[in-house]
């Protein structure tokens, strides 16, 4: 607070010529009225107002009489009696002749004036006429209505009269002074400092135009001087002006970015009625920022709540940045995302947007994709100088968000050289989901683009093998089988995770194109170093045995098909069967039979059950063992009703008791093919035999 100068003023007391040239002696009444004035000039007011009061009504002279009328009226305003004001009134009223009238509304304007009463003060200023005053009296006049109104904070008016006593050898300092303040409170810094600048030679104001001239060098943004009259004041002050410096002399070192020296005094700083605002614990927390103290600044900027300003958006750009410093990721991305949204600085909202897309890329986001965010950031930042960079972040964001369609399309959009290992990467991606989706001409269209790029050579290797897959599933076997080979010859193959299965697929090509010998080399290759996938390995031991079978090798065929049965998988069953058939094929008929009579029993709901006995019973009949395979077709006919086979066995049948002989029982099976598979090779088959029959009988 600032304590306004108290002014002590003599006050001027005219007790007119009431005891000038008496022409009698004096009398009673006389003495008395001269008595009283003496009490009023010793301050005795209620003394002398009784005294005054008894004169009064006893003199016969006008002049004494009004004199006692005006005496009695200031004695009431001294004493601060219930209707003084109105015996001032009267007396003006009563004695309009009076020549002490504008002296008495001058009187009670300065008595109160020195109670400090200044409103009361001002009424009775108001009704004075000053024209008629002398120079002295004037200048007092003007000064004390000048700071009433001062009081009253009416600036218009008290700069009025202040001006009028400016020059005043008595009032002129402290006109000037309160000038100044006026002028310091209306933010007219120049003509403040003009005023106080003519009295800061004077001791008694000297104290308080320290803090006023700190305050207003920092105002007008004069930092350094604003320290130093900060600084020289500062042991003159105590409570909340100390508390207000510390404010000016840390704030104006944050300004010069002095910051170790801002810190002391911004942390002295008790706010404003103990409060702090946000502005106050941004500098604290920019301070701390600044000398790298974050775990302080982060504190810091956190106390700003509600903040909706460019003082909030500038905290939480740099509360970000401090939780970058310390690591905290998640809380940087929040805090950037609130800077962003923020309109006030928009190279801050700019920045920190860039900053959010970035730290979303690289940890996620958990309020939009990442895509989203660097989509939103170039649409709100087209010419941003940063484009380049954030599609290339973007373009890795689809990559690894694994959206390959949009990445394509924006790739295919930006052909440019920085670019060229994204579009291997994405065409590469984008074609194998094609290529789970079916759709093979698409995927081959983009494994060629990738393949053209040929950046990566790992990419290449592995875009060479999905091109071959998907040539070998349009039946381009031919095509499929070179590019096979051209991705095992490459330098990177062994390093993809397509290499495990490489001779296997290659192996089938071959196979496809019924180059046996070949298919052989790759599936024997693949079988000795496959690992995990039982499935696959299986298969190759199968398709191993088939293609040794189709090359007339029956013995590594076998082998291969016992490898296939000891990995007992689904296809068992096939191994088991085609082993069987093979010891046909190195004149083993004892081991075929064995094998499949074993098989029957074994995988009776086989879809080779039919083959197989249908095989066993031809076998056994090839071995003279006519009644066995005779009842091994009844097994067939009697188990596999729906079974192609069935046609076959009756007819065998039929012909077995041809050949022995049997013509009645033949020619029951001749006519069962006939009638219950009219039209069949077999029923032709079946007629021709009967007729010969017939013909012998």
């Amino acid at each position: 607070m600032i304590k306004y100068l108290k002014l002590s003023f003599l006050m001027v007391f005219f007790s007119g010529t009431l005891l000038a040239q008496q022409t009698s002696v004096y009398t009673h009444e006389l003495t008395e009225f001269n008595r009283a004035v003496e009490l009023y000039k010793d301050k005795q007011y209620q003394a002398a107002q009784i005294l005054f009061d008894k004169v009064k009504p006893k003199t016969d002279n006008m002049e004494v009489e009004s004199d006692c009328a005006y005496y009695i009226a200031n004695c009431a305003i001294r004493l601060d009696q219930m209707g003084a004001d109105v015996l001032v009134e009267s007396f003006v009223e009563d004695y309009p002749t009076s020549t002490k009238t504008n002296q008495a509304y001058i009187e009670v304007a300065h008595y109160y004036f020195d109670q400090g009463n200044y409103p009361k003060s001002l009424e009775w200023f108001d009704k004075a006429d000053s024209n008629n005053m002398s120079q002295a009296e004037r200048e007092k006049y003007n000064f004390q209505k000048g700071y009433a109104y001062f009081t009253a904070k009416n600036t218009k008016e008290a700069t009025k009269y202040f001006n009028q006593v400016v020059n005043s050898k008595t009032f002129g300092s402290q006109a000037k002074y309160y000038l100044g303040y006026m002028s310091y409170e209306t933010d007219d810094y120049k003509s403040a400092n003009q005023y106080f600048e003519q009295v800061s030679d004077q001791d008694k104001y000297k104290e308080k135009m320290g803090y006023f001239q700190a305050d207003m060098n920092f105002k007008l943004g004069n930092f350094q001087k604003a320290i130093d009259l900060g600084l020289e004041q500062m042991p003159k002050s105590k409570g909340e002006e100390k508390s207000e410096l510390s404010k000016i002399i840390g704030e104006s070192y944050f300004n010069l970015k002095q910051y170790d020296k801002a810190l002391p005094y911004l942390l002295a700083y008790n706010g404003k009625k103990g409060k702090w605002t946000n502005t106050d614990f941004y500098q604290l927390g920019y301070t701390y920022y600044q000398q790298k103290d974050y775990e302080n600044a982060i504190s810091q900027f956190n106390k700003i709540i509600g903040g909706n300003d460019s003082v909030a958006q500038n905290a939480y750009y740099h509360l970000a940045e401090s939780y970058l410093k310390t690591d905290k990721k998640q809380q940087a991305l929040n805090a950037f995302k609130t800077a962003s949204e923020m309109e006030f600085d928009l190279k801050i909202q700019e920045d920190a947007y860039l900053n959010y897309a970035k730290l979303s890329y690289e940890i996620g986001n958990p309020y939009k994709s990442v895509p989203e965010v660097m989509n939103d950031y170039m649409a709100k930042y087209p010419n941003t100088p940063y484009k380049s960079e954030i599609n290339t972040l973007l373009i890795s964001s689809y990559i690894t968000s694994k959206n390959y369609k949009e990445a394509l399309v924006l790739l295919e959009k930006n052909k440019s050289p920085e670019n060229k290992l994204a579009y291997q990467k994405v065409t590469f991606y984008r074609g194998l989901e094609l290529y789970t989706d079916g759709d093979y001409k698409g995927a081959y269209a983009l494994f060629k683009k990738s393949l053209a790029e040929n950046k990566d050579a790992k990419f290449t290797a592995r875009a060479t093998f999905w091109k071959a897959e998907t040539e070998y599933n349009l039946d381009q076997f031919e095509e499929a089988k070179l590019s096979f080979k051209q991705f095992l010859n490459s330098a990177e193959a062994s390093n993809t995770p397509e290499f495990a299965n490489a001779n296997y697929n290659l192996a089938y090509s071959y196979f496809k194109l019924k180059e046996y010998e070949n298919a052989i080399q790759y599936f024997d290759t693949y079988t000795k170093s496959a690992k995990d996938d039982r499935v696959r390995l299986t298969d190759a031991y199968l398709r191993l045995g088939d293609c040794n079978f189709m090359a007339a090798k029956y013995w590594p065929a076998m082998d291969a098909y016992n490898k296939a049965i000891d990995m007992k998988s689904v296809d068992a069953d096939y191994a088991a069967f085609q082993k069987g058939i093979s010891y046909g094929f190195v004149s083993k008929p004892d081991r075929k039979i064995e094998d499949l009579e074993k098989f029957s029993k074994t995988f009776p709901n086989s879809q080779y059950a039919d083959d197989a006995l249908y095989e066993l019973g031809n076998t056994y009949v090839n071995q003279n063992q006519n009644d066995k395979g005779i009842a091994t077709y009844d097994r067939l006919i009697n188990g596999y009703k729906s079974s192609s086979y069935v046609a076959k066995a009756i007819l065998k049948q039929g012909l077995i008791y041809y050949n022995g002989n049997k013509e009645d029982l033949a020619i029951t099976k001749f006519k069962k093919v006939v009638a219950e598979y009219p039209n069949s090779p077999e029923s032709i088959e079946a007629v021709s035999t009967a007729r010969l029959i017939y013909v012998d009988k």
